[in-house]
């Protein structure tokens, strides 16, 4: 008896520890263990794990500290937020380092123990924290070449070191050494800004790189984003004529005691191996040049030159909290080519961006020239035509003697293929890997399902995005253009929140589309905005002031983006409004449909020609109801009024201007029909029909898309609302131009500018403006989340979510994966012996509303289970050919005839 007792006693306990919900996976201000942050009062999320079904949060309890110092205790606060909760505690002191834990409690009674601390670390909270100067070369510039500049410092520390922190920033990019070793693993710092508006600065723990007694800190500089050719016609110098680098280290030692050392005139400066470095053109490295050592205490340096000190400002620095640019995925290359020129080409296999490394052995003076390309031309050849201006090349002179590895610092490449001139010895493929390179924003997406070509879709855009979202979301990454497009930008934004966490990304980027914003609220066209200002601003362009930070919104809960981007939002919506003329805006410039589908001999008016100004008036309309959404969630009662009768006016403007009475439009374009119908510009009674010319209009291109930019996003979202799946299915896996996988048919890796970039017989589109890395037509992506596998938000951030599939298009089964600021959503289904199997997962302290496909409850087991019978399951309904489930977190599996 005493044994019996014992062992249920143990089973119990193990039951109840089992059971016992976990705090995991913490995050402040969206990062793990950030060093740098400038915010007052940074926000906190955790994730829960819980073995158990239907399991929330019902209160928390947080507390920060640093060493043994308290800064904040919450208390017990009853409340499921476990998604950007600021903190509340004293005020947080630069350059210190704190820790925080959480424990929650449950809606079962039970608490979590104690999560594992999480760190953070501010960064200089006021200008006066600066006590480096901006330092400039001492030499007179080569204003030709422009070689790198490479900076010096030496000191010694006497004392124990316990801590260190570097506080780095530049006029141009930089990489920065302590004693030989690099600092951090970003490339291509201080990133991307409105450089004369708002600085990056990065801010890094080297405590491990330093050393008691001598040390020695280097750095080297490249022209950048800061001086390099920007844009068209030789543009340069946009930002500043000179490099200069600010750098400030913290040292705390062992006896309390501290100490700083500082960018000011006892630096050195001189030139190094990077001859030249251009983001368009390239860069040279001449290994002769190499000071060897250079970065350490050893090197000798009495014949350099001094530093310029400059009065830069510093009350425009900035902490940096999107994720920096890094080393991703490495590819060797799979083949090498002799083409029918007589050229020597590798292929990578896959285009991307970013540089190859090269290993060489041979003589002084060896000159090796790599030029990079996306694609070969119908013979075979290797192709720059389309790279315009930019000359996208890589030149290394060897310095002789032992086997060197060459790779470039400052600028980056769009390419599959790179040709080989000059390589002393044979060329082996071996010796060349690609490195691709871009901002390193957590993968939280997957899609796949049962269609091979549509696997391949899903992995183009990725790869599209990979590649194009280097610190600012740009428009392609290989000519003479690599400019933050805001077009290209909001059009993609859903998708790309889908495929990663972009909420930083965005954030970041956001504050420079305000930062450049005219006085009179119009938004440039490319951000950060290098072409200057403009007479006005474009619909569906500029209104990525209140698209993009509602989609932020609405995929992470975020509410700060839109408290920091609501006058921004405004700002456009009045603009529109001075525009207009009695809330009719036809006025100014626009791109229009952008890149539409237009035949090459259009005798019969096939051309998919839509009205710019319908156009405007749609995303005047929409941008107005984004900023009412904005407005109620941050309690803006009187914007809400004020700007709900706006939109009433600006709709009933579009139908006297642009629809007949029966609901017809002027323009009878997919494009026009997509936009009324997604941004409800028509009456509701005349929608459906609406939708009925809209689908009759791809039946009657045979089943192909016409839209460009502006209207493709929306076109299979707005024909599947409408009841029309098949008709999107039909377009998505339609394989003949223009559609998504007529490229993929022509063997593309990435998302392409145009439809036809190559044409079916291999020849390609006018060079002038034919990118074969360009991520806007991928935001088909969407839907492909959202409606295939039927994954979507059914509340802010996930804390709701709405599972639907929409089964069609002969595919068997379709997988979405969603990593949330919750945890994993799942939605994967398929269809096996006419049987539709769904399992779904649904991350702990958020529920669901599931759609399972089929007539009846009766038709549904769960986990083998009669769908009636499963107690913590609730039928809410059957709607439309599904029945309507309640669930809470946890795994389920559903089956239904």
């Amino acid at each position: 008896m005493r044994k019996s007792v014992f062992l249920v006693v143990i089973l119990f306990t193990g039951i109840t520890c089992f059971a016992q919900v976990k705090v995991q996976s913490l995050l402040t201000e969206n990062l793990i263990d950030p060093v740098g942050l400038d915010t007052r009062k940074p926000r906190f999320s955790w994730q829960l794990q819980s073995d158990l079904r239907n399991v929330l949060q019902t209160a928390y309890e947080i507390k920060v500290s640093s060493g043994k110092s308290i800064a904040w205790a919450s208390g017990k606060i009853a409340s499921g937020q476990s998604v950007h909760v600021s903190y509340a505690g004293i005020a947080l002191e630069s350059g210190k380092k704190y820790s925080w834990q959480v424990r929650v409690w449950d809606n079962n009674g039970k608490s979590s123990a104690w999560s594992s601390p999480a760190f953070f670390q501010m960064a200089l909270l006021n200008a006066g924290d600066w006590k480096a100067k901006w330092i400039e070369p001492g030499y007179a510039e080569d204003s030709v070449m422009r070689p790198s500049p490479l900076f010096r410092k030496q000191f010694n520390t006497a004392k124990k070191i316990v801590s260190a922190t570097a506080y780095i920033t530049s006029h141009g990019l930089y990489e920065a050494f302590i004693n030989g070793k690099r600092i951090g693993d970003a490339f291509l710092t201080p990133g991307w800004t409105s450089y004369n508006k708002r600085l990056q600065y990065q801010v890094y723990d080297v405590t491990g790189l330093l050393q008691q007694g001598s040390n020695a800190i280097g750095a080297e500089l490249g022209s950048g984003w800061y001086r390099g050719n920007l844009a068209w016609g030789g543009m340069k110098n946009i930002y500043g004529k000179n490099l200069a680098l600010l750098f400030q280290l913290g040292i705390t030692y062992a006896d309390g005691s501290a100490e700083t050392i500082v960018s000011d005139e006892t630096w050195k400066s001189s030139t190094g191996s990077i001859s030249s470095s251009e983001i368009y053109h390239g860069e040279m490295i001449d290994g002769r040049n190499e000071k060897d050592g250079w970065k350490t205490p050893q090197y000798n340096d009495k014949n350099w030159s001094g530093v310029v000190t400059a009065d830069h400002p510093k009350d425009i620095l900035i902490a940096t909290y999107n994720e920096p640019i890094k080393k991703q995925e490495t590819f060797p290359a799979i083949k090498l080519i002799t083409t029918p020129a007589g050229e020597k080409v590798l292929d990578f296999g896959q285009n991307l961006v970013g540089w190859v490394v090269v290993k060489a052995k041979g003589n002084a003076g060896n000159k090796i020239e790599i030029q990079h390309a996306e694609v070969l031309d119908k013979k075979g050849n290797f192709y720059i035509t389309n790279l315009r201006a930019a000359k996208a090349t890589a030149t290394y002179i060897l310095k002789g003697g032992t086997e060197e590895i060459f790779e470039p610092h400052f600028t980056f490449y769009g390419f599959r293929y790179i040709k080989i001139e000059g390589y002393p010895g044979e060329i082996k493929p071996e010796n060349f890997t690609a490195v691709a390179l871009y901002s390193a924003m957590p993968a939280t997406g997957s899609f796949s399902s049962s269609n091979a070509l549509i696997n391949q879709l899903q992995h183009n855009i990725q790869w599209g995005q990979n590649g194009n979202f280097l610190d600012v979301p740009t428009d392609c990454p290989q000519r003479d253009e690599r400019l933050g497009w805001t077009g290209d930008a909001q059009v993609f934004s859903r998708t790309a929140a889908y495929n990663r966490n972009v909420n930083n990304f965005f954030g970041k980027w956001l504050k420079d589309v305000a930062a450049d914003q005219q006085p009179n609220g119009s938004v440039p066209f490319v951000v950060p905005n290098v072409l200057g200002p403009t007479a006005g601003a474009s619909a569906g362009w500029a209104d990525v002031a209140t698209i993009i930070p509602w989609n932020m919104y609405m995929a992470y809960a975020d509410t700060q983006i839109l408290r920091d981007q609501y006058n921004s939002m405004k700002s456009w919506v009045e603009y529109m409004h001075t525009q207009s003329k009695n809330e009719l805006w036809n006025t100014g410039f626009h791109f229009g449909d952008w890149l539409f589908y237009r035949p090459d001999d259009d005798n019969d008016g096939r051309a998919a020609v839509t009205d710019k100004y319908l156009i405007a008036q749609c995303f005047f309309a929409h941008s107005t109801q984004l900023l009412i959404n904005a407005a109620k969630v941050l309690g803006k009662n009187d914007d809400v009024t004020m700007y709900s009768t706006l939109l009433q006016r600006i709709k009933d403007a579009f139908a006297k201007e642009y629809m007949t009475s029966n609901g017809r439009l002027v323009s009878g374009t997919q494009t026009a029909y997509v936009l009324a119908l997604n941004f409800d510009m028509l009456p509701e009674p005349l929608r459906q029909q609406s939708a009925d010319r809209l689908a009759e209009n791809v039946q009657a291109y045979n089943n192909h898309l016409t839209t460009g930019f502006l209207g493709t996003p929306y076109l299979c979202d707005v024909l599947s609302r409408y009841g029309y799946d098949s008709v999107a299915y039909k377009l998505l896996l339609q394989e003949s131009y223009p559609s998504w996988l007529y490229p993929v048919k022509m063997g593309a890796t990435t998302i392409w500018e145009r439809w036809d970039g190559q044409k079916p017989d291999s020849s390609f589109q006018t060079p002038g403006m034919n990118s074969f890395n360009h991520y806007a037509y991928g935001a088909i992506g969407d839907w492909m989340y959202r409606t295939v596998a039927g994954l979507r938000e059914g509340a802010p951030g996930y804390k709701e979510i709405i599972i639907q599939p929409h089964p069609g298009g002969k595919l068997t089964q379709a997988n979405a994966d969603l990593k949330t600021y919750y945890g994993k959503i799942s939605s994967h289904w398929k269809i096996d012996n006419d049987k539709f199997q769904l399992d779904v997962e649904i991350p702990v302290n958020t529920k669901a509303t599931v759609y399972i496909p089929a007539g009846s409850a009766n038709d549904i087991l769960e986990n083998g289970n009669p769908l009636s019978s499963v107690s913590d399951i609730k039928i809410a309904g059957i709607e439309k050919g599904y029945v309507i489930v309640m669930i809470g977190s946890g795994v389920y599996h559903f089956r239904a005839k």
